[in-house]
């Protein structure tokens, strides 16, 4: 009996030191891997975090966070970029559940005033400019959320700078940080919303996501990470003024793995909410991302079981489902990547746009193989290569 005993300790010891040792050597592969990457890109700046179960199990940085070679740390603020389009879908999920927000209700009824009678507001968009295509009536919080309005990304990058909708609402996949702008205008003119406070307080919060905020905070110069082009040159850190829900969250690799965590655990949403975000609504049909607008893909080019979910994209891949989203600018290089399986994630943050080269191989490293479409992300580094 004694003997069983035991055997039996020795069996739960043993099931504890497995885990541990593949999670110690997990973390070394990944380690290496990032390590290999910044010799290869010659990124100066590389933020990591993985998430197992719904909890992070790695949160570490590398490199510098500026030209003085002050080191990056895992609570360095950096600069959120599009990764502030995946908060604001959890933001306005809440606001779905609580009834305060219907999906597939025209944006047109949210409003106490027709669209383009607004006009042109420079802290919004360009609203003047639909007065002439009634098409703008039927644009919903779901053909936002699926970048599916029928805008470009932004009004000034049209040739006379102007906003039009190209195609049918709701028909097709063109991301538009646009369109995100118009729900954000929808909640806070139509119910009264003060956008920065409801993320704050609903997610920030929440998670406690303390170097986070929609709007630069002069704490943050503390601890701040600038950037680098792709030709090397350093980019200082933009003190963003204005709530813009497209992209102007600043954040940290320590916060964004507490936002990654919850966001696969669906912690403070409904289980139906949740499950939407990470729904194929719109399968995708354009060989690449960007630039948007560009026409369908033949059938046999277009991305294999991608789709716009809610402000995520998702795929089907060899660990069965799984979303993204990146984050990019000319000195930012962001991807968060998740698999349902497992609740497991991995969140890059760069302040060297030249790290996005090797994120295929460290989320390779962090996930194993996903089925994450990067040729439909990064067409560009294929086309090196090719």
């Amino acid at each position: 009996m004694r003997a069983k005993r035991w055997a039996t300790a020795v069996a739960i010891l043993l099931a504890g030191v497995a885990p541990a040792a593949a999670q110690s050597g997990k973390v070394a592969r990944v380690d290496a891997a990032v390590q290999a990457a910044m010799a290869r890109t010659g990124a100066q700046g590389l933020a990591i975090a993985t998430i197992e179960d719904g909890k992070p199990v790695l949160v570490r940085s590398y490199g510098v966070r500026n030209a003085a070679g002050d080191p990056l740390d895992p609570d360095t603020v950096m600069y959120g970029a599009s990764l502030t389009k995946a908060v604001f879908a959890w933001t306005v999920m809440q606001l779905v559940d609580e009834g305060k927000v219907d999906l597939d209700k025209p944006i047109a009824d949210m409003l106490p005033r027709p669209l383009p009678d607004y006009g042109n507001l420079d802290a919004y968009g360009n609203w003047g400019d639909l007065a002439g295509d009634p098409r703008w009536r039927k644009i919903t919080p779901r053909m936002v959320l699926t970048h599916s309005t029928g805008f470009a990304n932004f009004a000034y990058l049209e040739p006379d700078e102007k906003l039009r909708i190209h195609f049918e609402p709701g028909s097709r996949y063109a991301y538009s940080g646009e369109g995100i702008i118009l729900l954000q205008f929808a909640l806070e003119k139509g119910l009264g919303l003060d956008l920065g406070a409801e993320i704050q307080r609903r997610v920030f919060d929440r998670f406690g996501m303390a170097n986070t905020a929609m709007l630069w905070r002069p704490d943050f110069a503390r601890n701040l990470a600038d950037g680098w082009t792709e030709d090397g040159k350093v980019e200082p850190h933009d003190e963003r003024s204005r709530v813009r829900a497209a992209g102007s969250m600043d954040t940290s690799i320590a916060d964004m793995a507490r936002f990654a965590a919850g966001l696969i655990r669906g912690d403070g949403l409904s289980a139906k909410a949740r499950a939407e975000m990470a729904r194929g609504q719109l399968p995708i049909t354009t060989a690449a991302q960007f630039p948007t607008l560009q026409a369908e893909a033949p059938v046999a080019a277009q991305p294999k079981g991608v789709a716009a979910g809610l402000g995520l994209v998702v795929f089907d891949g060899p660990q069965g489902a799984g979303f993204f989203k990146g984050g990019h600018n000319e000195s930012t290089a962001n991807m968060l990547v998740c698999v349902a399986r497992g609740r497991r994630c991995v969140v890059l943050l760069s302040n060297d746009v030249r790290a996005e080269a090797a994120y295929p191989d460290l989320v390779k490293a962090a996930l194993g193989e996903t089925g994450m479409p990067w040729r439909w992300e990064y067409p560009g580094l294929f086309a090196a290569k090719e």
